[in-house]
């Protein structure tokens, strides 16, 4: 996996510690995405959620979970800074990406791209959470911006839930 992803050990182990920042009030920006939409609009997706410590969330893997190659090099080509770099030495960005069915479910996503401000931990296992975690108040649809979003978001109700986020985006 190390070796599909272009991480040195340092890397992968500096990943796996990562976690996503929660906002003031605890909810993280969680981007429902799926691996048949372009690389190039996931690639803009992972350097905006970069910015608002955001999490891209995949209902599965392209091939099912028997072969985690594909997911492997997708993610590599969402995340690398650099699209034309190979190998061990390309930088990533700093977005968390999950694998997680059971977020979709709980949340009525049917529809990708879609955004949801998530109380608490979002990358928490599945296995490690009950159907009574946390949801979001509002879920956003639609191929726009992240800005877009979360403009959409709070005019749904959850000012709060974004204002962090939209924060940091402002920030330039």
């Amino acid at each position: 996996m190390r070796q599909a992803l272009g991480l040195e050990p340092a890397e992968e182990q500096a990943l796996a510690k990562a976690a996503p920042a929660a906002t003031a009030k605890g909810w993280v920006p969680v981007l429902f995405v799926s691996s048949s939409m372009p690389i190039s609009t996931l690639r803009n997706y992972a350097v905006q959620l970069e910015r608002v410590h955001g999490v891209m969330a995949f209902r599965g893997v392209p091939g099912g979970l028997r072969k985690m190659g594909p997911m492997a090099k997708l993610t590599a080509q969402i995340l690398r800074l650099d699209p034309g770099c190979e190998g061990p030495n390309c930088v990533m960005r700093n977005v968390q990406l999950i694998i997680d069915p059971i977020v979709f479910r709980q949340h009525g996503i049917v529809q990708v791209p879609a955004l949801a401000m998530v109380p608490g931990d979002p990358t928490q296992a599945y296995c490690e959470r009950d159907d009574d975690s946390p949801r979001a108040a509002h879920i956003v649809f639609g191929d726009s911006a992240l800005s877009g979003m979360l403009d959409e978001y709070a005019r749904l109700g959850g000012k709060e839930e974004v204002s962090h986020a939209q924060a940091l985006l402002a920030n330039r």
